[in-house]
């Protein structure tokens, strides 16, 4: 019997794993000669960047970030802290921020602020998910994986209570894990 916290498939393994080939490709050719840098935005990226970064055949380098937004358990302020830094410096280098979901907009666009003002090279982002309708500020990831509709999503990273990131597939909460929408970055 399946745990009644999952509840519909939203992205199956075989489209995730076609569609971050297909990123790896498209990134490999437009950074092709150039200083790669990806950041990985803990915890929920972690799972997309290590299959990205298989997929990448361009020399590059990997740092994380660890963020925590304020607000309620399914709504992000906006207001964040950061909780893991770099460790190293990113001027002159093109920077490729590399993560999960992207909701209201409201934590990734305080980090490009945040990266941005560390002048490196170019800024660009590569988001697994998005979930375009509860958007609060204008953002468009350079990369793209899925669109998918506004539900908790849990899997392939993403978890709830810190559970079922190791799902080989994104799928919504079911209704025994409650709330149905969620907030994320």
């Amino acid at each position: 019997m399946r745990d009644p916290v999952i509840g519909e498939i939203l992205v199956q393994p075989d489209d995730l794993k076609r569609r971050v080939r297909e990123l790896g490709e498209q990134i490999s050719a437009d950074y092709a000669g150039k200083d790669l840098l990806l950041v990985g935005v803990l915890k929920g990226a972690v799972f997309f960047l290590a299959d990205l970064m298989r997929q990448i055949d361009v020399p590059c380098e990997v740092d994380f970030m660890a963020v925590a937004s304020y607000g309620s358990a399914t709504e992000s302020s906006g207001v964040v802290r950061i909780l893991k830094d770099l460790d190293r410096p990113i001027e002159g280098h093109d920077v490729l921020i590399v993560e999960d979901i992207v909701d209201s907009g409201l934590t990734l666009q305080y980090l490009l602020r945040n990266l941005g003002a560390r002048n490196p090279a170019s800024l660009e982002v590569c988001a697994l998910l998005t979930k375009p309708e509860r958007r609060k500020v204008q953002l468009e990831p350079r990369y793209l994986g899925f669109e998918i509709p506004d539900k908790f999503a849990i899997g392939y990273g993403l978890d709830h209570a810190e559970q079922y990131r190791n799902l080989p597939y994104v799928a919504a909460l079911g209704s025994a894990g409650a709330p149905e929408t969620a907030g994320g970055t």
